[in-house]
């Protein structure tokens, strides 16, 4: 059964940083896509960036420039660095594949303060 843990949320200032975390257990890491999702309150989940087996990303435009995926196939982690934060950017964030493939983790909170 695949298991997911997301680390690394907390408060912060508009245009300060946070790097998230998710350790994936369960699977052979390295063949799947990944994807960070996020909640903001009051709305559905939205995917906010993928990265794919090989390594290539893709973002939405809300945080294109500013956030960047990675992962560690070692670490069976995949990361998203977020930069320049934005109050909108509070929400829930979560790990899972870009079609929502696994069950859903805790998430870890990111609140960005003005």
């Amino acid at each position: 059964q695949v298991r997911l843990v997301e680390s690394g949320g907390g408060l912060v200032r508009a245009g300060g940083s946070l790097t998230l975390s998710c350790v994936v257990s369960g699977i052979i890491f390295k063949f799947n896509a990944l994807a960070w999702w996020r909640q903001i309150p009051g709305k559905q989940r939205e995917l906010a960036a993928v990265i794919t087996a090989g390594g290539s990303t893709t973002y939405d435009d809300s945080v294109k420039g500013r956030f960047t995926i990675s992962r560690d196939n070692a670490k069976n982690t995949v990361y998203l660095e977020m930069n320049s934060l934005k109050p909108e950017d509070t929400a829930v964030y979560y790990c899972n594949t870009p079609n929502k493939f696994w069950s859903w983790g805790q998430g870890t909170q990111v609140t960005v303060s003005s």
